[in-house]
């Protein structure tokens, strides 16, 4: 169990810097948008990304 936790943090981490690699002028604007948010919004929008993550580990671990 920590080895795949440990599995995915890496993988985050290599698709943020490949974010940053490949577009970092696009992340920067991304970045400058989410600023701008209020927090209840980006609380709503991370609540669902959580959602939406938790489900795909979910069907994927069944399949």
């Amino acid at each position: 169990m920590a080895g795949e936790l440990i599995r995915a943090l890496c993988l985050v981490a290599v698709l943020e810097g490949l974010f940053l690699f490949v577009a970092p002028n696009g992340w920067k604007r991304a970045a400058e948008q989410l600023q701008a948010l209020p927090d209840k919004q980006l609380r709503i929008v991370g609540g669902i990304v959580v959602a939406v993550g938790v489900i795909a580990l979910w069907v994927l671990r069944s399949s």
